[in-house]
């Protein structure tokens, strides 16, 4: 027993750093996701996991979809195959050129 006395401060850290490092900025990422997903509206323009760039033509509450609109023509998908960083870096504002 007094061997792992004294282990139990560094094995109380490591599940300290485990949690602030690894869970809590993962548990972050899938609430601003989620966010991101249900709030697409029509008009927004997103770019899909496969690549795919187009405008959101239509979103359906009912089975999670929506209506992509790309050159090629309309594709229904489902909201999670929509790309949070890709899309928010299309619509990030330009950046100040000097």
């Amino acid at each position: 027993m007094e061997a792992f006395s004294g282990q139990a401060p560094f094995l109380l850290l490591m599940l300290v750093v485990f949690f602030f490092f690894i869970i809590l900025p993962q548990q972050r990422r899938q609430k601003k996701e989620k966010n991101f997903l249900n709030n697409l509206k029509k008009g927004d323009r997103v770019i899909t996991k496969g690549g795919l760039h187009g405008k959101v033509a239509e979103v359906n509450d009912k089975d999670n979809t929506c209506v992509i609109e790309t050159l090629a023509g309309k594709i229904k998908m489902e909201r999670s195959g929509i790309s949070l960083d890709a899309s928010a870096k299309l619509n990030a504002p330009p950046a100040n050129k000097k």
